[in-house]
């Protein structure tokens, strides 16, 4: 068998999903279409909360840093998935194969980050509110979103250095939509090495420890919501909850069952299938989540809109109406 080493590999190839023609075209229309979407979304939710005094809370400060991840998250992948469903050039070079796995990781950790941060702010406002205002002050929330973005910034780097320097052997075809991690060590000419070991237990510490500590946040949150004596608190609460929780468990879903699972458990076609749905999918639907569910961040859409719609009105509609 051939082997390559990082001096010599100078590109990969990622195979995608194998479509006939006009479901290629299809694929392409709806990805895009989600692409478009998702942006805009998320760059709404960042507007209206900026524009919006109401909204300078907490917790939409936590929200506008996620929206602006999420853009961040599918951006790193969508447009490369884009461009090889239409190409019959399907490669990707070694430098940008190992700068998109760092930045899909990097992104990704700090989602689960920010989704613990923002189960910390929901638990302080709701279980200790005579302190919500001393303990999440601006400056906290300023270091707590800094803290996400650099601690997701710094946790990736050694795996990706580990991943760059490692030898690959055979067609170096790898069967998927982007360079994700198994996928790429199926390439590797030593399996059970210690980047992957490292690897694996790096997303057991991020993925459970976070996931564990969103969990348990939201169990006191349950436990002091049952206890209101307030039926208004008590469904004003549960509705935030809901929301936030919605979007973690559809996240950890589908993030657990790749990464957190017995290594015999891989299938490359399910695995691709569940991968587009949380780089693609997911972002799709938190701010879809969080601004249907969200009777504040509703409100501030409406109006929104129909200052929109008086600033379009033509002057002479609007004469005519004032008369």
């Amino acid at each position: 068998m051939e082997r390559y080493n990082s001096t010599t590999v100078n590109e990969f190839v990622l195979l995608g999903f194998h479509f006939s023609h006009l479901q290629q075209i299809l694929f392409f229309m709806g990805l895009l279409f989600m692409y478009i979407l998702t942006i805009v979304s998320n760059i709404l939710i960042i507007a209206v909360v900026k524009e919006n005094l109401n909204l300078h809370k907490p917790m939409y400060f936590f929200l506008t840093n996620f929206s602006f991840l999420q853009i961040c998250y599918v951006t790193t992948t969508l447009p490369k998935i884009l461009t090889i469903t239409l190409s019959k050039k399907k490669t990707i070079s070694a430098a940008g194969c190992f700068i998109q796995f760092y930045f899909v990781f990097h992104f990704g950790a700090t989602e689960q980050f920010f989704l613990m941060v923002m189960a910390y702010d929901r638990y302080v406002a709701i279980c200790n509110p005579l302190r919500y205002t001393t303990t999440m002050t601006e400056k906290a929330c300023i270091k707590m979103a800094l803290g996400c973005w650099v601690i997701g910034e710094l946790v990736v780097l050694l795996p990706v250095i580990s991943l760059s320097k490692m030898r690959f052997c055979g067609s170096l075809n790898i069967d998927h939509i982007f360079c994700d991690f198994l996928p790429l060590m199926k390439l590797a000419c030593i399996r059970g090495s210690l980047t992957e070991n490292s690897f694996l237990i790096f997303c057991w510490l991020i993925v459970l420890g976070c996931f564990s500590f969103i969990m348990l946040s939201y169990g006191n949150i349950i436990v002091t919501v049952l206890k209101m004596s307030s039926t208004i608190g008590q469904s004003k609460a549960m509705t935030t909850c809901v929301s936030h929780l919605s979007v973690v468990f559809i996240y950890y879903g589908t993030i657990i069952f790749i990464y957190i699972r017995p290594p015999g458990a891989y299938s490359d076609k399910l695995e691709k299938e569940v991968s587009l749905f949380y780089i693609a999918v997911t972002p799709l639907l938190n701010p879809m989540i969080y601004s249907l569910r969200n009777k504040e961040i509703r409100e501030a859409l409406a109006k929104a809109a129909k200052k929109c719609k008086c600033l379009t009105r033509k002057p002479g509609i609007r004469n005519l109406d004032s008369q």
